[in-house]
């Protein structure tokens, strides 16, 4: 694979930036790290299509991972390859991270789905779906409540209701299978 001028120059100038970092200029660092992240979040939302809101976490994940490691780096080798490999690794990381997540929580969309087949059946699912949830313990009903039904994020349910943002997570996973189980008993 050929490389255009402009990665050419890129590279250069990242190189150079990172060598004179690891002889001990802070400027030059600066330098690298502000490239640097501009040239990773093109890299991570030309691969990550689905989840343009997480680039900014993964390019963090990676520029930390990087900083760790910048001892690793090899003059000798091209530092966009090893930046890049250490970007894929992080990459990896976040979507194995989101499948196992993924796989384990049912959404409680695709329950309200089976309740609610038409708007006059809206209204009993409604119902259905509060009869249900009143049956849940607290730690699950009002995670479920303020996250899936209202919308709100999991920093703002754990403010609201003094869980941690774990116990909240934990919350909405237990007390959707709950319900899932809940749901096939009555059908």
């Amino acid at each position: 694979m050929t490389s255009t001028p402009q990665l050419q120059a890129t590279e250069s100038r990242l190189r150079a930036a990172l060598l004179a970092a690891l002889q001990g200029d802070g400027e030059a660092y600066r330098a690298f790290l502000d490239e640097l992240s501009g040239h990773l979040r093109a890299f991570v939302r030309r691969r990550l299509l689905h989840a343009q809101a997480d680039v900014e976490d993964i390019v963090q994940e990676t520029l930390l991972a990087i900083h760790n490691s910048r001892h690793t780096y090899r003059p000798e080798q091209p530092l966009t390859a090893w930046v890049h490999a250490i970007a894929r690794y992080k990459l990896t990381d976040f979507l194995r991270a989101h499948a196992r997540h993924d796989a384990l929580t049912d959404p409680l969309d695709d329950a309200l789905d089976i309740l609610a087949a038409s708007d006059a059946q809206q209204t009993e699912a409604r119902l259905d779906i509060g009869k249900l949830l009143a049956l849940l313990p607290e730690k699950q009903r009002l995670p479920i409540l303020h996250v899936k039904l209202q919308g709100l994020s999991i920093q703002e349910t754990a403010a609201l209701t003094g869980l941690s943002e774990a116990a909240v997570k934990v919350g909405i996973h237990r007390g959707l299978k709950a319900l899932a189980a809940r749901i096939q008993e009555t059908t």
